[in-house]
């Protein structure tokens, strides 16, 4: 007696097909399980066990052998104990075979036979969707998430007697639908915004022209500057999340188990902060079996290191390549997976090992050799991939104690999200380039022409303030944002002048107390 059950496995933030068959023989009993299981998978056994008994229906007492196809890639997770269960008791005839062969059926049992929720619920809906697979049965608590795909229908149950029941047409469930514009639409919201900050305002227009160039950004200041505050709210400047954005980011969140309970869809900018102690495996993703990593959970948002100086240097430097190609490849011996990882970098540290250095308050106690030791432990290829350094120095108290709120982030965002316009229109011939952060030397040469004027101004910042020579490309780009805020076509001196400003670490006036 054979069985056969459609089901799905992941691979990175993508699924895969699985085919779940059942051998029942006459013989002494026991329950084999092949098909390159991992633990979780192999534990199944009696989780299955367990739950067919305790809903009611008797486990056969024969040999099972339950093979997991294709069988030369290893399969993962709890989300097979319902197929393997209803594959069993299919076999042994307690279960139609009719809606097996277009039905996915997804889902960890508990021990009495509840149905819990698993992960990667949104990529399995998808490869049913184009598989053709006419229906999806999975936990109540994953369909939701698994309705944002059209043209599949989604049954939830909530016990393995209530999936039965419907494959054996005793009783009838109506698909779970959601209207996903309605969805997206009323999930935009942060909770935080930057009318909610005192003073600041230079570090604001920073962050402003970040966000509207794409830029990566680096906050120099003493500890209570607001750098942490001002960089919770960089996502709420960044232009909305597209439809398309938007389903990319919650797979790559339910595929790791991040996706909040009853939140089907992320239509915000994500923002992580992962505490300096993160390994590199945590950072970029890693594992025995990859799973993405922080820059991954970052897509289309901002990740923001605060306290820059105290991650592991090793751990910076595996950023270099995803923050170059906008996506991480991990490789395993029997593995290789790519994860996208397009996220904005924003970073937070203190001028000094004290961090007092800057501030007029507060008597640094540290030595030059010190301050020079700290800032060194940020290489200069990291320092290249981040366009704007920005003191944040000390609040001051007028600035506290005003009952002025300051500018609301939507009102930014229009701002950004109109830059943003003029750069897509801007590189519609360059399908490589999405906003000017992108832009390599060849392309700078090409979109960043300066007068004559603009010309001896850049000539005289880089010999009088020391900039180095990796700055020029970073002003240039810099300064091309400012000008599309500006809506100008033409960079002129001034967007060049307030591009030089934020320059912070490239210059070499350290001993007067003046980045």
């Amino acid at each position: 007696m054979i069985s056969r059950v459609l089901s799905a496995a992941l691979m990175g933030i993508d699924a895969y097909l699985v085919e779940v068959e059942v051998s029942l023989e006459q013989g002494l009993f026991n329950f084999a399980l092949v098909g390159l299981p991992d633990s979780a998978v192999r534990e199944s056994r009696e989780r299955v066990i367990a739950a067919i008994k305790n809903s009611g229906f008797q486990f056969p007492q024969k040999r099972v052998t339950v093979n997991l196809a294709p069988a030369d890639i290893r399969k993962e997770g709890s989300s097979y104990d319902l197929p393997i269960a209803i594959g069993i008791l299919a076999a042994f005839g307690e279960v139609a075979e009719s809606r097996l062969q277009d039905h996915l059926i997804l889902g960890e049992l508990a021990l009495d036979g509840s149905v819990r929720p698993i992960h990667g619920a949104l990529s399995m809906a998808w490869e049913a969707r184009r598989k053709a697979v006419s229906g999806i049965l999975l936990p109540a608590a994953n369909a939701r998430e698994a309705a944002i795909v059209q043209k599949v229908r989604v049954y939830p149950v909530n016990t393995l007697r209530e999936a039965i029941r419907f494959l054996n047409h005793q009783i009838t469930l109506e698909p779970y639908r959601v209207d996903i514009q309605q969805l997206f639409e009323g999930q935009r919201n942060y909770p935080v915004d930057f009318s909610d900050v005192k003073g600041q305002e230079h570090v604001k227009r920073a962050l402003e022209v970040a966000a509207a160039g794409g830029h990566n950004i680096l906050m120099l200041g003493p500890p209570g500057s607001g750098k942490t505050m001002l960089a919770k709210r960089l996502p709420t400047i960044l232009p909305g999340m597209t439809l398309e954005e938007a389903l990319e980011t919650t797979k790559i969140h339910s595929v790791a188990g991040f996706l909040p309970p009853g939140q089907a869809l992320i239509a915000t900018r994500p923002f992580r902060s992962p505490h300096h102690t993160i390994s590199d495996a945590g950072l970029i993703g890693g594992g025995k079996y990859p799973r993405p990593g922080e820059v991954s959970l970052a897509h289309h948002g901002v990740l923001f290191l605060d306290e820059l100086p105290e991650f592991k240097k090793n751990v910076l430097e595996v950023m270099r390549q995803p923050m170059e190609d906008g996506r991480v490849t991990i490789s395993r011996a029997s593995v290789s997976i790519t994860y996208p990882a397009n996220f904005m970098l924003a970073a937070a540290m203190n001028p000094c090992p004290c961090g007092y250095y800057t501030d007029s308050t507060r008597k640094c106690t540290c030595a030059p050799p010190q301050i020079q030791r700290y800032i060194s432990k940020i290489s200069g290829p990291l320092l290249d991939r981040i366009d704007i350094h920005i003191e944040v120095p000390a609040v001051q108290y007028k600035d506290l104690a005003s009952r002025q709120r300051g500018e609301t982030s939507e009102a930014i965002r229009e701002r950004v999200q109109r830059a943003r316009e003029v750069q897509i229109k801007r590189f519609r011939e360059a399908p490589h380039l999405f906003c000017n952060a992108d832009m390599q030397s060849r392309d700078i040469q090409r979109y960043c022409r300066i007068d004559e004027a603009g010309q001896q101004l850049l000539k005289q910042a880089i010999n009088r303030l020391g900039l180095s020579a990796r700055a020029y490309d970073r002003i240039l780009k810099v300064s091309r944002t400012i000008a599309d805020l500006g809506g100008s076509e033409q960079i002129l001196p001034e967007h060049l002048s307030e591009a030089i400003q934020y320059r912070t670490l490239d210059r070499t006036l350290w001993t007067s107390g003046y980045f």
